[in-house]
């Protein structure tokens, strides 16, 4: 839910959806109920994960090694059927499934158009930072990008802060109900009040809008959150 209340808020108002590692394409289907004419593109190498390395943490080492886990779901290994009905049940009526593991399908990829939303659940150090090298600079400014597994894996917050590091980028990381997001070219400016110029402390504009979002008890329908990922 919280992935589709930032892409309704968010998204800028042209350019496709891209999401990297999309399991059984849920959450693909639901951004495509909040944004329906879209390109959708969606990365996956239907293949599961590849194995995490020892940068991407103990409890990612753990998980892949206890392959009896109610959560492991088969090392997260689903048939691209599986997207591709989700899909042709959502209202998108543009979307592309490319198959294969991220360093061989990223590199040669050039989008369409300007991405819209960037949504990242690669898991791992490695392949978050490869989403990010050959996507993010393809991200129109403004554009969302949204770190699913931010909070979940030490490899994929450390690939998101070493890029962000290394090409001296002003992005600010936001929380909200625990998804990591970023607006690509947000810097300190944005984070000020525009009313009374105070910062640091002050709050984005947005997430208050945000807030009331969340109190709200209108929000728009909504695709079934029991599929999504």
């Amino acid at each position: 839910m919280s992935n589709l209340r930032l892409c309704s808020e968010f998204a800028p108002a042209t350019g496709c959806i891209v999401e990297c590692g999309v399991w059984r394409g849920g959450m693909s289907a639901a951004m495509a109920e909040v944004l329906p004419d879209r390109h959708h593109l969606l990365f996956d190498s239907f293949e599961g994960l590849p194995p995490a390395q020892d940068i991407d943490g103990v409890a990612a080492l753990s998980y892949q090694n206890d392959k009896g886990s109610p959560t492991y779901f088969d090392n997260c290994r689903a048939e691209s059927s599986f997207s591709e009905k989700a899909m042709a049940m959502s209202p998108a009526k543009d979307f592309q499934l490319v198959r294969g593991w991220f360093e061989e399908t990223l590199p040669t990829f050039v989008s369409p158009e300007p991405i819209a939303v960037l949504r990242l659940d690669s898991d791992w150090y490695a392949s978050t930072t490869d989403c990010l090298t050959y996507l993010y600079p393809q991200v129109m400014p403004g554009g969302l990008i949204l770190i699913d597994d931010y909070f979940v894996w030490d490899g994929c917050a450390r690939a998101v802060h070493d890029y962000l590091s290394k090409h001296k980028l002003t992005d600010r990381v936001h929380e909200f109900n625990g998804l990591c997001f970023f607006i690509k070219g947000e810097h300190r400016q944005e984070m000020m009040n525009p009313s009374n110029g105070t910062s640091g402390e002050a709050r984005m504009q947005h997430v208050d809008v945000l807030k009331v979002f969340e109190e709200s008890e209108e929000s728009r329908p909504l695709h079934d959150p029991s599929i999504c990922r």
